[in-house]
């Protein structure tokens, strides 16, 4: 994987003009539970967007990956030591002015890996992707996982909605991090089949007026680095599809 920070200024104009797709990790820094890091969203995001570049690059497309966008809205973690974040307008301002640097310097493509499904927070990457199309007149990327074809992709719990550092995610960190994750206390929480879905549907606003005091549910005990493994494939192919896709379109004029 090459990493787009790390190259030179010319290395990034010669990319460019070769056609390279660019791929931005977007997470969140916000509790995930006793035994996960603040920082989950932003390792699975890394994680997806580094194998999505990996096949990517099998489909003999060059793909670089940008550093993270971390601090975005966080407001559902409300009265949790450790959620730091911005303003859902701020945060679309912020990715807006991202992708539209990215896109008006010529890039063909800039797709958007998110790992962090607060709704606010999706707003704001919607809001982004179209504010960043009108100034620039070209598309970003960005596919949603919460959208039903994408979601029966995946794991039953993450359908569930219960899933907010139950066993979806951390298999997720588990097949990447396992040093990060809390042993002692993942192996004795119990099962919350709390739908974070529903509690919004039902006027819920923060993971405390939803009842969940500890900033988990589902079932982190029955989480495994192998199911980790399974789904960060099935991530990264969802990924790969949708730049693929859009290469296979036809450029806008003038670009």
């Amino acid at each position: 994987m090459k990493r787009f920070d790390e190259l030179t200024t010319e290395d990034a104009a010669r990319a460019r003009d070769e056609g390279a797709v660019l791929l931005l990790p977007v997470g969140s820094i916000e509790p995930h539970g006793p035994h996960l890091p603040l920082s989950t969203d932003v390792l699975i995001a890394e994680e997806a967007a580094r194998r999505a570049a990996g096949r990517l690059e099998e489909a003999g497309r060059l793909a670089l990956v940008l550093p993270a966008f971390v601090y975005s809205t966080v407001e559902f973690s409300a009265g949790f030591a450790g959620a730091v974040g911005a303003g859902a307008e701020n945060a679309a301002r912020a990715l807006s002015d991202l992708l539209a640097a990215l896109l008006g310097q010529g890039f063909r493509a800039v797709c958007l890996v998110n790992a962090h499904l607060e709704p606010a927070h999706l707003g704001s990457l919607r809001a982004a992707v179209a504010s960043a199309a009108e100034r620039t007149r070209r598309n970003a990327i960005f596919p949603d996982i919460t959208r039903r074809t994408l979601a029966a992709r995946l794991t039953d719990e993450f359908r569930s909605g219960s899933c907010h550092a139950g066993r979806y995610e951390t298999s997720l960190v588990l097949a990447v991090r396992p040093d990060l994750v809390r042993e002692e206390i993942r192996a004795s929480l119990p099962p919350i089949d709390t739908s974070l879905v529903e509690a919004i549907q039902d006027g819920r606003r923060t993971f405390l007026e939803a009842g969940l005091d500890r900033a988990y549910c589902g079932d982190p005990a029955s989480a495994s680095a192998e199911e980790g493994e399974d789904t960060y494939e099935i991530l990264s192919e969802i990924i790969a599809e949708a730049v693929l896709a859009e290469l296979e379109a036809p450029e806008p004029s003038g670009h």
